[in-house]
């Protein structure tokens, strides 16, 4: 009996760690489902049909979800659809560049200030906090209004404004390999500071690197929207999910849910998609987190 009492605890902690994997493993197939779908639609997509950003059909004006139209139409009779791909592929390309912008000025922020230590290591720092006390999106419109509006001018301005995380990220990761035992080895070897960094401390903080980007991306996008939806982002004629979800707010006053609520879902979906394989990626290089995972 006590045999077959004890057997039946570890068989139930068998299957709870076993429904603890599953339920990851399923999110992120979703996620990566997700991700397939909508970058086919942004690369195919433009191939088969052209966007005339111009074109205005009012006998088409506002028609709802239907087989010509499977989004419906806008106020202008433009399909929403076709608008939401174009806009997606738009905010997409705008949210990575902007990220790459961001995790290389953080990048070079954290190094400087990890490897030089003492007053240059406290001076940066102190910088970091006052860009980390204005609001980013305050911070980001009063970039904005220094140029007119385009997608430079929102890559600069979201690049400005993200990246005190991934400075705080590598200066911590710098000053963990500074106490490492094959750096005390290299310094006592003759090797200089730049050395150090190109040889021993980059190799080393890639993956961070790489995984503060991706974390970045959907912070970088929906910068770009609520910059468009407040008109300081892309110009208003051009496909954008911003510029859209701003067209939409109006239409619901008339009844019109659709120009609205696709580019919101398109918004949404792409970000959630990108932060549930992030976490993963993060899960997964945690030597804790992922002992956890594998119990």
């Amino acid at each position: 009996m006590a045999t077959g009492t004890r057997a039946r605890p570890q068989g139930q902690a068998r299957w709870r760690a076993r429904d603890r994997r599953r339920g990851p493993a399923r999110s992120r197939r979703l996620a990566t489902a997700t991700l397939v779908v909508l970058g086919l639609a942004v690369l195919l997509v433009p191939l088969v049909a052209r966007l005339d950003q111009s074109q205005v059909d009012l006998h088409s004006a506002s028609l709802p979800p239907g087989l010509a139209h499977p989004f419906g139409t806008d106020e202008m009779g433009r399909d929403v659809l076709l608008r939401v791909v174009y806009g997606l592929r738009v905010s997409l390309l705008v949210g990575l560049v902007a990220a790459a912008v961001s995790a290389t000025i953080g990048t070079l922020v954290g190094l400087a200030a990890g490897t030089l230590g003492g007053m240059a290591d406290r001076v940066l720092m102190r910088v970091v906090d006052g860009f980390n006390s204005v609001p980013h999106l305050l911070f980001g419109i009063f970039i904005v209004a220094l140029f007119s509006p385009g997608a430079t001018a929102v890559v600069v301005s979201v690049g400005l404004t993200h990246w005190m995380t991934a400075a705080r990220i590598v200066r911590s990761e710098v000053l963990t390999l500074r106490s490492r035992p094959f750096v005390d080895a290299a310094i006592s070897a003759g090797s200089g500071r730049t050395r150090i960094v190109l040889r021993h401390f980059l190799p080393h903080l890639g993956p961070h690197i790489a995984l503060t980007a991706v974390l970045m991306v959907p912070h970088a996008v929906w910068h770009e929207t609520a910059l468009s939806f407040l008109g300081l982002g892309l110009p208003p004629h051009l496909a954008s999910l911003g510029n859209m979800i701003n067209d939409g707010a109006r239409s619901l006053l008339a009844g019109d849910w659709w120009p609205s609520l696709f580019p919101g879902l398109f918004l949404f979906l792409p970000t959630l998609a990108i932060s549930s394989l992030a976490q993963h990626w993060r899960d997964r290089s945690d030597p804790r987190r992922r002992s956890e995972l594998q119990l």
